[in-house]
């Protein structure tokens, strides 16, 4: 199943997103293991859908900064 997200920020906001899950799973790892590794796959799954999207207009790549 997909989902649309609008959000203000955009792919910022997703990050965060990302983050704050990744973040809230370490600190249920001892009391609800389940729920931390259910919130890891959400983050893993939004984190590749964000590498999918196209790199904004006028971002330098890791090639054109160390070349």
């Amino acid at each position: 199943m997909a989902a649309i997200l609008r959000l203000p920020g955009g792919a910022r906001d997703a990050s965060e997103i990302v983050e704050a899950l990744l973040v809230a799973a370490a600190a249920r790892d001892s009391t609800t293991p389940q729920l931390a590794e259910r919130w890891r796959q959400i983050a893993d799954h939004i984190g590749d859908a964000l590498d999918q999207l196209p790199a904004p207009a006028g971002h330098q790549g890791l090639r054109s900064v160390t070349s």
